[in-house]
Parts: C-alpha cells; sequence; structure tokens
C-alpha cells in the first residue's frame, strides 16, 4: 500500500521560489500582462499617480490588469477583486505580490472612466492588426439589462396618484376628528403623530409627482435617474439598453455602447459611427432587425456610404393582403410624379401633411387615386370613401432601395446570419460571463461597465489565439 501525500507545513527550500513558476506558459494572466503592456496607459488618458510624500502609489498599468483579469474571470465587485489578489495565485503572480484594497480599485475606477472605455478598441486594433476581423457582415443588435435599483422603490405615475388620493382622504378624516376634539375641549390641541407623517408623506409623493412632470416620463428612480422601464424576460423593470456591432469572421465585439432609449430606433448609424472611429470603415454589410427599422436612419447610412440591411416588417406582413393591394405593391414613378397601383391606374399628388411620430416630425406626401369610382377592385383596395391614398415619406428612396436589395436571395441570406452572429456573443455574456444586472448606477458608469464588459469578451477570444499561436503580442 503505498503511502498517502499530506501536506508538509514545516518543509524550507533551498533556494526561493519563483515568482514567474507559479503559473502555467498559457495562463490568461500572462496574456493579460502582453496586452496591457502593449498599450500606451498615458496616452489613452489614464491618470497617472504621483506622491512625493507618503506611500508609493499603485500605478496604473497594475490596476488595469486586475481589473481586466477580474472581469475575464467574473470578478466585478472591488472588495471580491480585493480578496482574490490574495487568494488567487494568477492574480498574486500578475500584481508581483501587491495587494491593492478595494478603495484603491475603486477610486482607480473612478478616475479613469473614459480612459476604459478606450481599452475596447485596443482590443479591437490587435484583432484587425493580427487579420482576424472580417470587413465582409457584421451585425448589430442590442439588449436590456437589469439596472441596479428596484421597480418597488421606483417613482410610478399612476401609483403615486392613487396613494395621494387615499392620502388625502385620510387627512380629511383625521382632520374631521381634530376639528371634533377642539370643540370638545379647551386650549390647544397638537396634531396627532399619524396626521403629520401623512401631511409629510403627501408633500413627498407630490414632490415625486412635480419631478415626474419636469422629466416628462412616467415613471422614474430617485437613486438612478438615467435608468428606464424597459421589457425585460417578458417583464418590465428600470434597466438601460446595450449596444454591440459583431464581426462575422471572428465572433469578436467591433462597437459597443449603452444608452437609455427604451427601443433601438435612431441607433443603427451611431453604432455604425462606432465602427467607422474603431476600424476606420464599416463592414461591406451591416445586418439589423426590424427594431432598427427607421426611414430616416436608412437615408442618413446612404448619405454616409454605408451599406445596411435591415429587416423592413412590410417585406413580411401583409404583402399580399387583400388581394395584393399592400402599399409596397404600389410603383412610385419618379419621372411623372405618380403612384402606380397593382392594376395600372395613376395615383397622383394631392398635397403635404406633417405627422409626429415618437417625439419626431415626419414630413409626407400624399397621392390619391382619382378614378376609385370606375375601379372593379375599389372596395378590396381601400374602403375609404374618397379612395385610395398612399403616403410617402420624406425618406421614401431610401425605403425603396431597401426594400429592393432584400428582394435579393443573396442579401437575405445575409440578414438571415443575423442571429447566429450577434445573439451568440449577448447569450455568451449573460450565461458564461453571468453578467445580467448592472453592478453600478447612472449612464456614465454603465457606460464604462459595458465597455468592460466587451472588452473582457474580446480578450477570452483573443486569448484563445494566443495560446494556439495565431496572435502575437508584440
Amino acid at each position: 500500500m503505498g503511502i498517502e501525500i499530506r501536506p508538509d507545513y514545516n518543509k524550507t527550500f533551498l533556494l526561493p521560489p519563483c515568482l514567474d513558476d507559479w503559473i502555467g506558459k498559457d495562463d490568461p494572466a500572462r496574456f493579460i500582462r502582453d496586452f496591457v503592456d502593449l498599450l500606451d496607459i498615458e496616452e489613452l488618458g489614464f491618470r497617472i499617480p504621483e506622491a512625493f510624500e507618503g506611500r508609493p502609489p499603485y500605478a496604473a498599468d497594475l490596476l488595469l490588469k486586475v481589473w481586466l483579469y477580474g472581469y475575464m474571470e467574473k470578478i466585478r465587485a472591488t472588495r471580491k477583486l480585493e480578496k482574490a489578489c490574495r487568494q488567487h495565485f494568477s492574480l498574486v503572480w500578475l500584481t508581483g505580490m501587491n495587494y491593492p484594497d478595494h478603495n484603491t480599485l475603486w477610486r482607480f475606477w473612478v478616475a479613469n472612466k473614459k480612459a476604459l472605455r478606450t481599452v475596447f478598441k485596443q482590443s479591437v486594433l490587435v484583432a484587425h492588426k493580427a487579420g482576424l476581423v472580417g470587413m465582409a457582415l457584421h451585425a448589430v443588435d442590442g439588449t436590456k439589462i437589469t439596472a441596479q435599483v428596484s421597480n418597488q422603490t421606483g417613482w410610478h405615475g399612476k401609483t403615486l396618484e392613487k396613494l395621494l388620493k387615499r392620502l388625502d382622504v385620510s387627512i380629511d378624516e383625521m382632520m374631521r376628528e381634530v376639528e371634533s376634539a377642539e370643540e370638545n375641549e379647551r386650549g390647544d390641541y397638537l396634531l396627532p403623530e399619524k396626521l403629520q407623517d401623512a401631511k409629510m408623506r403627501r408633500d413627498e409623493i407630490k414632490e415625486a409627482l412635480r419631478e415626474l412632470d419636469k422629466v416628462d416620463r412616467k415613471h422614474l428612480h430617485p437613486r438612478d435617474p438615467d435608468a428606464r422601464m424597459m421589457k425585460c424576460k417578458k417583464r418590465t423593470h428600470f434597466a438601460y439598453n446595450a449596444q454591440a456591432v459583431v464581426d462575422d469572421k471572428s465572433g469578436l465585439i467591433m462597437a459597443e455602447d449603452v444608452v437609455n432609449a427604451e427601443n433601438d430606433t435612431g441607433q443603427l448609424t451611431p453604432m455604425l459611427g462606432e465602427v467607422e472611429r474603431n476600424l476606420g470603415g464599416t463592414a461591406e454589410e451591416t445586418v439589423a432587425d426590424g427594431g432598427y427599422y427607421s426611414p430616416e436612419q436608412l437615408a442618413e447610412a446612404e448619405e454616409h456610404e454605408r451599406n445596411v440591411l435591415v429587416s423592413i416588417p412590410e417585406n413580411t406582413k401583409n404583402r399580399w393582403h387583400k388581394g395584393g393591394f399592400h402599399s409596397s405593391n404600389f410603383v412610385y414613378d419618379e419621372r411623372q410624379d405618380v403612384f402606380i397601383c397593382p392594376l395600372g391606374r395613376q395615383l397622383t399628388y394631392d398635397g403635404s401633411r406633417t405627422r409626429k411620430r415618437k417625439h419626431r416630425k415626419y414630413r409626407f406626401r400624399i397621392y390619391r387615386c382619382r378614378c376609385f369610382r370606375e375601379c372593379p377592385m375599389r372596395w378590396q383596395c381601400s374602403l375609404q370613401k374618397r379612395g385610395r391614398t398612399i403616403e410617402q415619406l420624406e425618406y421614401y428612396k431610401a425605403v425603396e432601395n431597401q426594400r429592393t436589395k432584400q428582394f435579393n436571395e443573396d442579401k437575405m441570406k445575409l440578414l438571415k446570419k443575423r442571429k447566429a452572429i450577434v445573439e451568440i456573443a449577448f447569450a455568451h455574456i449573460k450565461e458564461h460571463q453571468a453578467f445580467r444586472r448592472w453592478t453600478v448606477r447612472g449612464l456614465g458608469n454603465v457606460k464604462t461597465q459595458w465597455s468592460l464588459v466587451c472588452t473582457a469578451f474580446n480578450l477570452r477570444k483573443l486569448y484563445r489565439y494566443w495560446t494556439e499561436g495565431v496572435l502575437a503580442m508584440t
């Protein structure tokens, strides 16, 4: 029978152990060190600490390494990072047996929020220089992530109004009791404690309602005013809308941002602009789902010569509704300035209008059928008594160009690949990186955290290439 292996706590070493032998040659900590050592910390905007008296400060690059390694290993809380710096062998090696505390780590975060966001771009540039990024197809999408506040402690207009009504009723009842007591007793009668509390509560509710009126919103959280009520997991929560553009070839995130808009409308061209700033140009084609559909955004993308494929709801629904008289089947003749219906009849210009949709004003032209009385398909085409009309938005040409592209089978195949490109990245972040809720508050802090999450996502992929010898950190 063999001798059992037991620890020898009195064991001594002839020579002191070498720190470099504590971790393997392909440990993620070595990759993080190589990546950060490539960066020009001062040029990226990190504050370089100076201390002429007292204890020397921790270097900015050391603290950055700790944060990046922490996000790669799902350690995002400062106290847990402090603990890991003493107990996690890789972090002990990475810090050179220096042990920054949680206050130091948090102060570094607060002082370098904008600089931390620039690190994401460096991960993209490293991949691009190594030839890992394909500029053929990119996919853009957004995901809602719950804010670090509770729905119950937020201000909700309807709920506050109901509470105010109940308080008014109870205050009136208590006041009647006070008046009755004053009539029966002489001298001063102090307001009961319950009445004082109710009045204070009423004042607080009125103040909350005034704040809601100021920002013109139905929901607001006093501890995180930037958060908005959004649909997350079939329920509505205070949340932020995290955006990402993912490359088809490498699966790396090419651009990221966070907004507090409840939907993705209006985010297409800003995200393409982020890609352009990171890579110097956009992909040959960028695909997006119907949530990004906006005539204005399509026109802006065309103006900047950015190729996009955005799912148009009209293309997939009701095209052949009522015998094929859907508006998408009416062809515009630019030379004659008329619309031609499926039966070959003309709809002529009938004036311009302005309509407000979702806080934006849109100009559109109206074209009306003049021969609807003689048309055999009049009621199948339209139930309007004055005949069929077609509205032409001011960005009509951009929409038509997009619709034409999507009748191309090859383009539609690209559009169908969107889910397999971008939603896998979100699934990895939420499942494997266990990031389902922000741990900071305020749009600025949330932007920094999402940038670090996306940087960690990219670094995990780059680490794999590094271990395989495809990527060299030089």
